[in-house]
């Protein structure tokens, strides 16, 4: 009985006595005060498709990937390597109509650093046209002439032969065309909504 008294008072000043720095073990992590960068909206990363993306044989929904072609830096710090791999996938295709060619959008929604770290990101294939992909309109299907009548000037000159006859589009269009991204095609990736980033690949 005694000799369990005593274990437990042993026990107990143990865990109350300070314990010297030194012969605490060494637990110390080599970690850098790191917060992250944040990369605003907006930013646009140049990138490599990886497989043909067509609105004639894709759906919605098929999957995409891409390739940084290059390193993206921020101030100093470079926060996506060159052939960081992009991921998402085709959100809306519009088929083609008369007067219109096809359509789509891609979206993209997470980068995967060469180690295997994923972020998620918010970003689309960039177009000027609202990041829409194709939906220009189509050639005239006609071709009409209508006179061009000369200024007030020409038609009292002594040469004056009346009016001439110009060709002209007419009303109607041809008939819109699937379009399609091929792959090893260079695009451009628009950020738009802010990353930020609290991870960086170590040479």
């Amino acid at each position: 009985m005694k000799h369990i008294f005593l274990f437990i008072i042993i026990f107990a000043l143990s865990c109350i006595l300070p314990v010297k720095a030194e012969e605490l073990p060494d637990i110390q992590l080599d970690m850098r005060l790191y917060d992250g960068v944040e990369v605003p909206a907006g930013v646009v990363i140049s990138a490599i498709n990886m497989q043909e993306i067509s609105t004639e044989t894709c759906p919605e929904g098929f999957k995409v990937k891409l390739l940084a072609s290059n390193d993206l830096f921020i101030e100093e710090t470079k926060v996506i390597p060159e052939s960081t791999a992009f991921y998402g996938y085709i959100e809306k295709i519009n088929e083609p109509i008369v007067g219109t060619n096809a359509s789509m959008k891609v979206k993209i929604t997470k980068m995967v650093y060469s180690d295997g770290f994923e972020i998620p990101i918010v970003g689309y294939i960039y177009t000027s046209n609202s990041n829409l992909i194709g939906g220009e309109l189509t050639q005239p299907s006609e071709w009409v002439k209508k006179p061009h009548y000369q200024d007030k000037f020409q038609k009292t000159a002594w040469n004056y032969r009346g009016p001439t006859l110009q060709i002209r589009p007419g009303g109607k269009r041809s008939m819109g065309r699937h379009i399609r991204v091929p792959a090893g095609d260079r695009v451009l990736i628009i950020l738009t909504a802010p990353l930020t980033v609290t991870h960086i690949v170590s040479e």
